[in-house]
């Protein structure tokens, strides 16, 4: 029986530019068809997920953090908001000029000037009818379209994840006011900037999430590696059997980890699956 394989997705399954390297992409099928299953295990919710990485044969995708997974397009787990309380978190946060999108599997929900903050975050110096402008605003777009600006589509009561864009206050006055009620972690999107983060269900967090898709589909810890590239991935790492770091990881999971590749773009992937004998040389 082959091994079971849960990618991060950014950062370590995709690159800077959000694409998938063909180097992976070759890797992960030739691994599959020798009959190994990917997972994904990402902090971005399904509806934010690229269509090149749902094109890989994967198999489930834990979504949200781990407030989210499914596997074989069967959902076995899916947490949510308290309806009540998110809205007090949003008052906070707009209380404090504080851009966010809401994350559910009906789709990403921006509050009011995120899109230009976005924007104005991707230009940086640079003018925006300018040749380099408008490459810049052409490689965040597909995020972009993403967002959906209508209040009224929103239903409170599905939503998995809030992401804020921090521009406005310490990283740390939002830690302080929610840590204890959520669970929070700063962003693993350094364009965003070093204040900004996620807010997610307490107590759920990528580890949780493996654990329940292991016990559904009656498998084990030691059949398990992981490829992950930011803090959030510690958590990963503590439910398989062999965590890898990306050679662009955060030097916290390097400590960690069993074993460090080479970068995403430098074939770090399919680096490791060959060196690991799931596929062939």
């Amino acid at each position: 029986m082959g091994k079971l394989v849960f990618l991060d997705i950014d950062g370590t399954l995709c690159n800077e530019s959000g694409r998938v390297p063909e180097s992976a992409k070759e890797a992960i099928q030739q691994a599959y068809e020798q009959g190994n299953q990917f997972y994904l295990c990402t902090g971005r919710s399904k509806a934010e997920i690229p269509d090149d990485v749902l094109a890989l044969p994967i198999s489930g995708i834990i979504g949200a953090g781990g407030g989210y997974c499914e596997v074989e397009e069967e959902v076995i787990l899916h947490r949510v908001f308290d309806a009540a309380e998110l809205n007090k978190l949003i008052q906070f946060l707009e209380a404090h000029q504080v851009e966010y999108y809401l994350e559910s599997n009906q789709g990403l929900f921006a509050s009011a000037n995120l899109r230009k903050l976005l924007i104005q975050l991707t230009l940086g110096e640079t003018a925006e009818d300018s040749p380099e402008g408008q490459a810049k605003i052409q490689s965040v777009k597909w995020f972009l379209d993403l967002l959906i600006e209508d209040p009224s589509k929103i239903d409170y009561e599905d939503v998995n994840k809030v992401s804020f864009v921090n521009q406005s206050i310490p990283y740390e006055v939002i830690h302080e006011e929610y840590d204890g009620d959520f669970q929070m972690l700063r962003s693993t999107v350094s364009a965003f900037g070093p204040d900004s983060g996620e807010i997610g269900l307490k107590n759920i967090n990528k580890r949780t999430a493996i654990e329940t898709l292991l016990q559904h589909i009656q498998r084990k810890k030691a059949e398990c590696i992981a490829f992950g590239d930011g803090v959030n991935d510690i958590d990963m790492f503590e439910a398989v059997a062999l965590g890898i770091a990306m050679g662009n990881a955060k030097e916290e999971l390097k400590a960690v980890a069993d074993e460090v590749t080479l970068s995403h773009d430098e074939g770090g992937i399919a680096f490791m699956l060959e060196k690991l004998d799931l596929i062939n040389a």
